[in-house]
């Protein structure tokens, strides 16, 4: 149990270091225009994918449930 928690929660630390990181960036590059850093994650990228895996599961559910 403590193994799956620790997976659980090293993931969301990732993700979470990796979006603070790139809006950090984001923020610093906006404000001086000769710094465009490139960020770590296209979120617009993470953004769909979790919207297809989300879908899926929910059509899933719903096959194995109804």
């Amino acid at each position: 149990m403590r193994l799956l928690l620790g997976l659980i929660l090293g993931a969301f630390l990732t993700v979470g270091a990796a979006y603070i990181y790139d809006t950090h960036n984001t923020v610093a590059a906006e404000n001086n225009t000769a710094v465009a850093e490139r960020p770590l994650v296209n979120w617009d990228v993470v953004f769909t994918k979790w919207q297809q895996l989300s879908e899926r599961a929910r059509a899933e559910w719903n096959r194995h449930v109804g």
